[in-house]
């Protein structure tokens, strides 16, 4: 059973009414169900309605690269089957094109702090991923050596299940345990909620735990479940964080179609992989980041 703390920030009320005023009043995004996306317009555009940060992977060029867009991206690389050649790809990319991050896999950030050293571009890993069904005790010990090993920021994934079963207080120390490791750090914890498999009722009591214990970021996807962001889900859940929390939109798209729909969407924040080949019209293939 939930405490009454927690039971207040996530009561049914305040669940009804954020979906009715986001909807009703501000839902200039109700109903997109697009796919975020990986080309320099609609990058541009999701910037000027208020971006915070930007997922991007390996192979992109110059098309897309405007230093108030570089400095949002994540550039990311978590397919279980990146080799060490490729991250130190991944990592001179990154000092090239002045990204905010490299995002990787736990075993790679001893690797990346050492080629990016004396960059501005911070190590970024991730935790309990994809599933985010290991235990809070291992999440937080995770957290904890990769920062030890040099990371700067962490992604984590929230239990889904427990989530779904209205868990509150599981989920909220879950989260809170992996924040309390990242600020001892002095280092920036992003919540994974995997939009995909949430309701929007799940979206909104999913970001106001992250919202209360005070994650830097709240993030829609892995990018290795179901679906990844869409416009619509970036759009409500940043309403429900408000100016006091980031959003992160991750698990892109792979046709240069849908980035134009994206565009025409208005959507706020993009995720992206195989950048160049977006960009350039090329097909993609489907699977991965």
């Amino acid at each position: 059973m939930a405490s009454p703390a927690i039971d207040k920030v996530v009561s049914q009320v305040f669940i009804e009414k954020a979906l009715q005023d986001f909807y009703c009043h501000g839902g200039t995004c109700a109903g997109w169900e697009r796919n975020v996306v990986d080309q320099p317009g609609a990058v541009k555009k999701i910037i000027s309605n208020g971006a915070d940060r930007i997922a991007a992977g390996i192979g992109v060029g110059e098309e897309l690269i405007d230093k108030d867009v570089a400095r949002m991206i994540d550039h990311t690389l978590l397919k279980p089957e990146a080799t060490p050649q490729e991250i130190k790809k991944l990592c001179e990319e990154a000092r090239t094109y002045g990204f905010a991050s490299v995002c990787i896999n736990p075993c790679y950030v001893p690797m990346c702090k050492d080629l990016l050293s004396g960059s501005k571009v911070k190590v970024c890993t991730v935790i309990g991923f994809p599933l985010g069904s290991t235990t809070t005790e291992v999440k937080r010990y995770e957290a904890e050596q990769a920062l030890k090993s040099g990371a700067q920021e962490v992604d984590m994934v929230i239990n889904v299940g427990m989530l779904k079963q209205k868990q509150h207080d599981y989920v909220f120390n879950d989260i809170n345990q992996v924040v309390l490791a990242a600020k001892k750090f002095g280092a920036i914890c992003k919540v994974i909620i995997e939009t995909a498999l949430l309701t929007d009722e799940e979206k909104i009591v999913a970001c106001m735990l992250s919202k209360n214990v005070k994650a830097d970021f709240v993030k829609t996807s892995t990018g290795f479940s179901k679906g990844g962001a869409t416009a619509g889900d970036v759009a409500l859940m940043k309403y429900v964080v408000g100016s006091t929390v980031g959003v992160k939109a991750s698990g892109g798209i792979r046709t240069t179609e849908d980035a134009k729909l994206m565009i025409a969407s208005g959507a706020e924040r993009i995720g992206a992989s195989a950048s160049v080949k977006i960009v350039k019209g090329e097909a993609v293939a489907a699977g991965g980041y």
